[in-house]
């Protein structure tokens, strides 16, 4: 089975007005909540996207895909599906997506904005996925 690459990561919380983002490490499979990047045009994220990209060096992506309690698609499924997709695109690095779906509601706690905290969530959801896989791998 191939592992992911070791290093920096960033996440992504895609939204249509606001994408949350998050930086962790695989050595540590630590995470933090990075920014809440106000992109109301496709321009405006693609450009916070790429700034953050150029700071931060990652050696993958993860983005969050979003769906129903039951596994079904949501409205923004496909539309976190194609950010994904360009994301590898546009940047060259690999991208993992991940199930998202209860993100949002662990984190919340009375903030209006919680896209990086979800981010974070995302991220750390990753993290114990690859875990459990290198640990099945291994056996």
């Amino acid at each position: 089975m191939k592992q992911e690459p070791e290093g920096v990561v960033l996440a992504f919380d895609f939204g249509l007005a606001r994408t949350g983002a998050a930086v962790g490490n695989t050595l540590t499979n630590s995470a933090r909540a990075l920014a809440i990047l106000d992109t109301p045009t496709n321009d405006s994220r693609w450009k916070a996207v790429a700034a953050l990209i150029e700071e931060w060096s990652p050696a993958f992506l993860v983005v969050g895909v979003p769906r129903l309690g039951d596994g079904s698609p949501s409205t923004l499924t496909a539309r976190c599906e194609r950010f994904a997709r360009q994301l590898g695109g546009r940047h060259h690095l690999k991208v993992f997506t991940v199930d998202e779906r209860f993100s949002s509601v662990e984190v919340e706690h009375g903030r209006d904005h919680i896209d990086d905290e979800a981010a974070r969530v995302i991220l750390e959801q990753f993290f114990r996925e690859s875990e459990a896989r290198r640990a099945a791998a291994s056996h």
